[in-house]
């Protein structure tokens, strides 16, 4: 069995697994994103009862693993009667484990502009809608950059826990391999590399941009 594959076998292998990754990784961030800002607007809204609902939500969220969360979308929708692909439930809870995170990390950035801004937005009769549109998240805008995509090799990385529910992604195409070839340490170790190439950029950009906003706060 060993011999059946050779190294660029299992490199061919990998790399449509880590495509499924960047796949999953980006439906992930960008429906996330979309319920992020959804779930941001009622954290930061007048209405007492919609900011502690959405309050749960996001503590639901961190204070859960991923892992129990996957298995509880994957399981529970199939007690439905429900027939769900590890593909969808895989989308389904990252995107509400995104959706979270990235709503409480702008929540900070909202709440770091400063409140004269919301008084003089108020003078000139804005809405609140407006007021958001026009004056808050173009400020918050500038400071949430840097947090957010450093928060996307969170999701890259966290795309690794779904291969527990059978999507095959890098880390389940990896397994695979590995039983394949009886060769795990040769295996594993280009699947480290593969999320190393997949997160070290993004972790340079992020730290470049957290440079670049943090010199010009100055």
């Amino acid at each position: 069995m060993m011999d059946e594959f050779s190294l660029w076998d299992i490199i061919r292998n990998l790399g449509v697994g880590a495509g499924w990754t960047i796949g999953l990784s980006l439906t992930a961030f960008v429906l996330g994103g979309i319920a992020g800002l959804l779930v941001l607007a009622a954290r930061i809204s007048s209405k007492p009862w919609l900011r502690k609902l959405m309050r749960g939500y996001i503590e639901l969220f961190q204070g859960t693993p991923l892992l129990l969360q996957l298995f509880l979308i994957f399981f529970g929708i199939a007690l439905m009667g429900v027939d769900v692909s590890p593909w969808l439930a895989a989308a389904l809870g990252l995107t509400l484990f995104t959706s979270a995170y990235l709503a409480e990390i702008w929540r900070g950035c909202v709440e770091a502009i400063p409140k004269g801004q919301w008084e003089a937005s108020s003078s000139l009769a804005m809405t609140w809608f407006e007021q958001m549109r026009h004056i808050i998240l173009p400020q918050a805008l500038r400071i949430a950059v840097a947090p957010t995509v450093g928060f996307s090799v969170q999701v890259v990385k966290g795309t690794a826990v779904t291969s527990i529910i059978g999507f095959a992604e890098l880390t389940k195409t990896g397994s695979m391999l590995s039983n394949a070839t009886f060769k795990p340490f040769l295996v594993y170790g280009l699947v480290a590399l593969g999320y190393f190439i997949l997160c070290y950029p993004l972790s340079l950009y992020a730290h470049s941009l957290e440079r670049k906003f943090h010199g010009r706060a100055h």
